[in-house]
């Protein structure tokens, strides 16, 4: 196997915020390093890391960045940890950090935050690529919360085995531009004309960036399937089936019981329409309210997706992630929580 690598420092200058001054920091860190300050005691200890839950590991690499940037003195510390894109086990140590504790103590909020949420999102992501067994997975996660999380939330979705971002934002730290499809308010624009938006898009876009057509606006994904497709021929690389889970495809609607929004059987009644006319290399890409659950139902009916669109179901916490720090030996001495003994890790490799 190749060595693991971790990212430079530099790809997370925008951890500098974070550490600087304490303000994203629990207070009582805050005033134990104070009164450890004032009482001139800084004892070596060691700090160890471990989820409560098995994962994908993310964030470790920022984590690292944070210690970094937010001590006065990195040298003094030896750091241990896992890689990003590891599999951990609940209760395993992912990081060790051992030096003067003054050094680092300002710091435990920040790097378990940044593994959290990182753990939680490329988690959920690798669960939803391995349902969807060899399809691409597509993150559009960034509608589903605040901005500032883009950046930490893309990189954990591409740990986690997504094929692409939709933002640019959500790329930046491993250098991918964010991807899309045509939006609905496009189309809207256009007057409701979905060839006329998929036309517009290939005129102004250049040739290298794939044309991929929502079909749903007018409830008639077969219909604007054959269309577009008639209309932009070879230019068009795909469709993108997003039907609302309250409304019934017309290609449906003598379906009983009703099958509302992305449906297998709405799936396979665009695809065979699409290779009758033959258009057969249009791919089939579905999005709406999928999780790992949803994608592994598709994948075992057999129909013909080409690629899933994900986005709240990555974010929303599924399962405890939760990390936690905590001494286990002071000037070489054993001194931990009762229960929190330390519980060494051959997988560990020194970061300095």
């Amino acid at each position: 196997m190749p060595e693991k690598t971790r990212l430079p420092i530099d790809r997370f200058a925008f951890a500098k915020q974070f550490v600087t001054d304490g303000t994203y920091s629990d207070k009582y860190f805050l005033r134990a390093q104070q009164i450890l300050q004032a009482d001139q005691r800084d004892p070596n200890v060691l700090m160890q890391v471990f989820c409560r839950t098995a994962g994908t590991l993310c964030g470790m690499d920022e984590a690292i960045a944070m210690l970094k940037y937010g001590t006065e003195n990195f040298a003094q510390l030896q750091v241990h940890a896992l890689h990003d894109g590891d599999h951990i086990e609940a209760w395993e140590t992912v990081m060790t950090i051992e030096g003067p504790y003054q050094q680092f103590a300002h710091l435990e909020t920040v790097y378990l935050g940044v593994l959290a949420r990182g753990t939680r999102v490329a988690t959920q992501m690798s669960q939803v690529v391995a349902a969807a067994a060899g399809r691409d997975v597509l993150f559009f996660g960034a509608r589903h919360d605040h901005p500032a999380t883009q950046v930490a939330d893309g990189y954990a979705a591409l740990i986690g085995g997504a094929a692409a971002v939709a933002s640019d934002a959500q790329g930046t730290t491993l250098n991918k531009p964010g991807v899309g499809t045509i939006p609905h308010a496009l189309i809207a624009a256009y007057d409701g004309d979905s060839v006329m938006a998929a036309q517009k898009f290939v005129d102004v876009m250049p040739d290298d960036v794939a044309l991929i057509a929502l079909v749903d606006f007018d409830n008639d994904c077969v219909g604007t399937s054959l269309a577009v497709a008639k209309a932009l021929g070879r230019r068009l690389a795909g469709v993108r089936l997003d039907t609302s889970a309250s409304m019934v495809d017309v290609s449906l609607a003598q379906e009983e019981p009703p099958q509302t929004g992305v449906t297998p059987a709405l799936v396979t009644n665009v695809r065979h329409a699409l290779d009758q006319a033959g258009y057969d290399w249009v791919n089939i890409i579905v999005s709406g309210g999928f999780d790992a659950a949803r994608v592994a139902e598709f994948v075992s009916s057999g129909v013909a997706v080409d690629a899933f669109g994900v986005g709240s179901s990555i974010l929303r916490n599924h399962g405890s992630h939760d990390f936690t720090a905590d001494i286990v030996q002071v000037d070489g001495k054993a001194m931990a929580k009762v229960g929190r003994e330390l519980r060494p890790n051959s997988r560990l490799s020194l970061v300095n």
